[in-house]
Order: structure tokens, then C-alpha cells, then sequence
């Protein structure tokens, strides 16, 4: 009878908490999770962290560190019905001749809804079994508060190059795998970016080709034709991609056109719509840059119009160049602040009627109703502007929200605002 294949991925997974690579910031001498394993006390807690760092292999051994029985839902492809069996069998091992605790994990957590998380909840805290979740998004946003307030979160890392080259080692000497030159195995820790199981599957994936193929060592020119095209590197959906959008829009807001770019193009280089870049680009223009430089937005959007028309990836030069100036134009958020501002006073402030002088009279009845008397038309008026006139309403004098800022065309913006609130008080 032929024994089933493992994965070198399952074949190399670490069987204690010696074994594990990485995460030295948890499982180090005297670090958080380290002093829970030695404890001896199981607790709730969920793994937050990318792909292959370690996550589902912390939680079996947590599991073995405990003697307890380990119980492992997928939140991809489980429901109610898992979570019921769970329960009885955690009531069976309680109950049973020689008492078991359960550790419950649920892999990929944030794919429960309210009411299936909700579920778990009086199991917690009957201490029926220890809750351990994996999640590669943000808990606080994705696990319901309830059982975040019952669970402590550690978050994992993507593990470094070293750890990567640590754990190909360790596939070298399990066997199995060729050897690899400098270059070819600098390339493939790239490729895997913090992913064990990502890297565990390629090598395996390249042994196979590799004695099919009679060769001994794998160089990097055979590398690259078989890896092709790299995989993508993030979920364009999940945490990683807002963190990155987030570092470009932070790049472009601190003037720094090649981080910019650099970010710019780790989003198209994991599979970012350019059309949602040119979208966020035209957001910088009006956010950051706004009237102290209004040629940006206009840049943003010819950008937009100009990949509209031709696509990638020519049309994604045209990105990047919008990505450069926008790093580079004088930087002004006055109008972006006074908007806000004025929406929260509008807000809590009453609804104001218009002054009879700024009202429109289309019609007899509201001419005889002095809608629009003593309105004051600024082109009959020298330089175009009646001084003293007000156009907020009767009784309302706030301060001013538009606040233009020193740089760029607001400089001369402020000083025409200037002149002509001088002349309003003359």
C-alpha cells in the first residue's frame, strides 16, 4: 500500500516550538507567547499576520505544548454546523474518562459572520474550549468586539530573508531539492516575500521540474523561465493593499517623488487596477495639493483620460508622471480643511434663511416682496467687488475656514484675501 505524498510544506512543518523560524519578537526567551506556552494556561488569542508565517503551526503546537485536542475549522468552507460539532466534541473530551482540554481553531477568521463569530462566544467564556483564530486582516476591523475583547492578538511577521534562507536549508538537508547558485537562490527569497509555504511549494515545485529535466543545479536563467511572470504579491483586497495605497498617498503628501514611484509601482507590480491608481491620484491632487498648485489636478486627470485610451502598459507612463508631479507641487490642504470645517458647522448649526438681498426675484410678487432689494452687483463696482457687502446670513459672522497656506499659488491667494478683507473694514 502506497503511502499518501506530503507536501515538503507539511513534510518540514516544525513538530516544536524550537523548530519554528521567525517570529523571534513572540517566541523568544521571555517574549509574550513564549510565556503563555510555558504558562501551562491555554488562552483565547488570535494570530494576525500575512500568508506563510507560521499562524496554523503555532496554533498545533499550542495545542501539543497543552495536551489538548485540537479541533481546526476553516471559516473558507465551514459554518454553523462546524461550529456545533466542534462544541459536542469538545463536551465529549471534557467529559470523558480522562479530561481533555480543546484548543478550536478557526482558520481565516474574518470569513465568519457576526452570528457565526457570535456563536463562539458563551463556549469562551464557559471555558469549554480555548479559542484561537487566524486572520490575515485587520482584527479590529473584522472580528466582531465581543470576542476581540476575549481573545489577546499577536501579530506575526512576514519572516526576513535570513529565515528564508534558514528554512531552504532545511529543505536542502531533508532532501529532495538541488542545489541552487547564488544568484538563483537570492532571486527565489525575493520571489517568496515572507512567505514560508510560498517558498516550501516553489522548491518543491522546481525539484520536480528540475529531475525531470536531469539537472543538477538550478541556475538563475532556468529559474526565471520557469517561474515566468511572478505571482502576484498581495490581495488586492486585504490589508497589505491599503497599507501600501497608503504609502504612496503618505510618499506623494511628504514630496518625495521616488518613494511615490517606488510605491506606485509595487501597487501595479501586485495587481492594482490602474484605473483605482488614477482614481486615488486625482484624490492627491484635490487633498494635498489643491489650489496651491490647481495644474495638478488637471495633470491627474489627463493622466486618467490618457490610460483610459491606451492601456497598460503604456498608458501606466502616464500614471507615473502624475505620481512625480504630484510629489514635487507645493503642497496645500486649505481647501481640503476648510470643506470639512464648514460641513461640521453647517451640521450643528440651524438652518439659516437667505438674506431678502441675496434672494433671486424671477416674478412680480417677489420683486414686491423685496426678494433681491439692495443686492449690490459686483461688476458695476470698482475692481469687480463691493466692499462691505455680506453674503453669509443676517447674524452669522464666523470665522474664516479657508486658511490659504504659504506656498505655491495660495501665496498670492492670501494676499488678495488680504486686500480685500482690508477693504471690507474701511
Amino acid at each position: 500500500m502506497n503511502t499518501p505524498h506530503l507536501p515538503l510544506a507539511e513534510r518540514l512543518r516544525p513538530r516544536s516550538l524550537a523548530e519554528v523560524i521567525g517570529q523571534r519578537h513572540l517566541l523568544g526567551e521571555g517574549m509574550p507567547l513564549r510565556a503563555a506556552f510555558e504558562s501551562g494556561r491555554p488562552h483565547s488569542c488570535i494570530f494576525w499576520g500575512p500568508p506563510g508565517v507560521g499562524k496554523t503551526t503555532i496554533a498545533r503546537l499550542m495545542a501539543q505544548a497543552f495536551d489538548a485536542q485540537f479541533i481546526a475549522i476553516s471559516a473558507v468552507l465551514g459554518g454553523v454546523k462546524d461550529i456545533r460539532e466542534a462544541v459536542e466534541k469538545a463536551e465529549l473530551a471534557r467529559s470523558g474518562l480522562h479530561p481533555q482540554a480543546t484548543i478550536v481553531f478557526v482558520d481565516e477568521v474574518h470569513r465568519f459572520n457576526k452570528s457565526q463569530q457570535d456563536a463562539f462566544l458563551p463556549h469562551v467564556e464557559s471555558g469549554l474550549f480555548t479559542f484561537v483564530g487566524a486572520t490575515t486582516e485587520n482584527p479590529s476591523f473584522e472580528v466582531n468586539s465581543a470576542l476581540l475583547s476575549r481573545a489577546a492578538v499577536y501579530v506575526l511577521q512576514p519572516l526576513s530573508v535570513d529565515d528564508l534562507g534558514e528554512l531552504m536549508d532545511r529543505a536542502h538537508v531533508h532532501g529532495g531539492v538541488p542545489t541552487m547558485e547564488p544568484a538563483a537562490r537570492e532571486r527565489l527569497l525575493a520571489y517568496a516575500d515572507g512567505d514560508a509555504r510560498r517558498l516550501l511549494n516553489t522548491l518543491e515545485t522546481l525539484a520536480v521540474t528540475a529531475q525531470a529535466q536531469g539537472l543538477n543545479e538550478i541556475t538563475d536563467d532556468w529559474l526565471l523561465k520557469v517561474l515566468g511572470e511572478r505571482m502576484r504579491r498581495y490581495d488586492k483586497g486585504g490589508e497589505q493593499f491599503y497599507d501600501t495605497i497608503s504609502a504612496l498617498h503618505k510618499s506623494v503628501r511628504g514630496s518625495d517623488p521616488d518613494a511615490a514611484l517606488y510605491w506606485f509601482v509595487r501597487m501595479l507590480d501586485g495587481g492594482a487596477d490602474p484605473r483605482y491608481l488614477a482614481r486615488r491620484l486625482v484624490r492627491m491632487a484635490t487633498e494635498d495639493i489643491g489650489l496651491a498648485d490647481p495644474r495638478a489636478l488637471r495633470l491627474a486627470l489627463d493622466a486618467a483620460e490618457v490610460y483610459e485610451r491606451l492601456g497598460s502598459p503604456e498608458g501606466e507612463l502616464a500614471l507615473a508622471e502624475a505620481v512625480v508631479y504630484l510629489a514635487v507641487a507645493p503642497k496645500s490642504n486649505a481647501v481640503y480643511k476648510a470643506y470639512n470645517e464648514m460641513r461640521a458647522f453647517v451640521k450643528q448649526d440651524g438652518t439659516r434663511p437667505v438674506p431678502l438681498r441675496l434672494r433671486n426675484a424671477p416674478t412680480q410678487l417677489m420683486k414686491d416682496m423685496d426678494y433681491g432689494k439692495g443686492y449690490r452687483y459686483a461688476h458695476d463696482e470698482p475692481d469687480a467687488f463691493s466692499a462691505g457687502e455680506r453674503y453669509f446670513p443676517d447674524g452669522l459672522t464666523p470665522p474664516p475656514f479657508y486658511r490659504p497656506v504659504p506656498r505655491g499659488l495660495e501665496i498670492r491667494i492670501g494676499e488678495k484675501l488680504q486686500a480685500l478683507r482690508e477693504r471690507n473694514t474701511e
